[in-house]
């Protein structure tokens, strides 16, 4: 028996695919497909929040430059507001890093519910359903390298 994925909830081998306690056996699966549901719109909220975040410091930047031109203080006035806003806008650098990270994290997890669905003894059963896209993908190529494993193997074709 080859394992073709394994974690907490769900195990893909040659001869089954188990998820949360329940088994279905490949040999009694004729079909395998996938369906990819409805945008999250919380994910896409957060990826938004994300950008405005990043962009929040050197938007406060360049209005703190603009406003201490527009305000035609003294030169050195002028020099603490310019210096101020720099400040703000140089704030980015250590916290994009962070951003971008859960920036990354969240386009690898994917925005839609995403299934696997199988003909299992004749009958349409969903075998699994996550929103991780990346797990999602490295489970359903396991299925899909197990359902190829259990197929015969076809004889050459005669010229």
């Amino acid at each position: 028996m080859i394992t073709y994925y394994d974690d907490r909830s769900v195990q893909v081998t040659s001869t089954a695919f188990r998820v949360d306690g329940r088994t279905y056996r490949f040999a009694e699966i004729t079909m395998v497909w996938h369906r990819r549901g409805t945008r999250s719109w919380r994910v896409l909220v957060g990826r938004g929040a994300i950008g405005a975040a990043m962009a929040g410091p050197l938007v406060a930047a360049v209005l703190g430059v603009g406003l201490a031109v527009w305000l035609h203080r003294s030169p050195t006035v002028t020099i603490a507001i310019v210096g101020a806003s720099v400040l703000v806008g140089l704030a980015v650098g250590p916290v994009a890093d962070f951003l971008f990270e859960h920036l990354d994290r969240s386009y690898a997890k994917g925005s839609r519910q995403l299934e696997i669905w199988a003909r299992w003894r004749g009958h349409p059963v969903r075998l699994l359903s996550t929103g991780d896209a990346l797990r999602f993908g490295q489970i359903y190529r396991a299925v899909q390298r197990a359902v190829e494993h259990t197929q015969p193997t076809r004889p050459a074709a005669r010229r």
